[in-house]
């Protein structure tokens, strides 16, 4: 557990330190304007992704994909939505079906397959891997439904994902995975010097998931799902009010 807790923040550290060397594209697009009108950068949201989808790897391959899918899909939201007022499963879905396929719909059924995926991997009978996928899919929306504000996703993660440390065997792993990353980025995220943006929200958000549905039978993966949709829907009615701008969010 130490050795991937150690393996998540000093991935996460390396790769923010590289990417503040080398900006790929340059620096501009790596840099948004929070809600308070002040430059931060983007960085801590691919480095997070990639040093928890390292450490969730070595704990269960499964999760290590599912990370690294949802940070993908994250980050492609970053690029591709970025501007569009649209917030929402609904918002998106609407959009579908009027034959527009938004980067918010491919966040969307792109975490979803790969939660279900790694749900697959995880657990032996169907029912059990469903509720999984349904875990860690849900768990990556939850994260980053509460990354409003400067360090509430990384605190988040921190917080649940703590208990999970004193697991054992894979649960254990991926719970210091989460925890690991969260804490390497949270400093900046705290001082407002960086923001994890959908990119990183979404890969701790699988890789805390992917601890719960590691760690859990299927009375508590019940349990965590029916929480985690719960939660979804309350998150699409205040989206549907708010239709706040992406760079105003945090």
């Amino acid at each position: 557990m130490s050795t991937a807790l150690g393996l998540a923040a000093g991935a996460t550290r390396a790769g923010i330190s590289a990417l503040r060397v080398k900006a790929p594209g340059g620096r501009g697009r790596w840099e948004r304007t929070n809600y308070a009108g002040r430059t931060v950068e983007l960085y801590a949201g691919p480095a997070a992704a990639l040093g928890a989808a390292l450490a969730a790897g070595r704990a269960d391959r499964a999760a290590g994909f599912a990370v690294l899918a949802a940070g993908a899909c994250g980050a492609y939201d970053d690029i591709a939505g970025a501007g569009d007022p649209r917030r929402g499963f609904r918002a998106h879905l609407g959009a579908l079906r009027h034959g527009e396929v938004t980067s918010g719909a491919v966040k969307l059924f792109g975490i979803s397959a790969a939660g279900l995926v790694a749900g697959a991997l995880l657990k032996e009978r169907p029912v059990d891997k469903v509720l999984a996928g349904v875990v860690i899919a849900g768990t990556a929306h939850l994260v980053n439904l509460v990354d409003v504000r400067p360090g509430r996703a990384a605190g988040a993660v921190l917080v649940l994902g703590a208990p999970g440390l004193l697991r054992k065997g894979a649960a254990a792993g991926l719970s210091a995975a989460a925890v690991g990353a969260a804490a390497a980025v949270l400093p900046d995220d705290l001082g407002e010097r960086a923001m994890i943006g959908d990119t990183g929200a979404h890969a701790l958000g699988a890789a805390l998931g992917s601890a719960v549905a590691a760690g859990n039978g299927r009375a508590g993966l019940a349990a965590h799902a029916a929480v985690l949709v719960a939660a979804a829907a309350f998150g699409e009615r205040v989206s549907a009010r708010a239709r706040t701008p992406l760079r105003g969010r945090h």
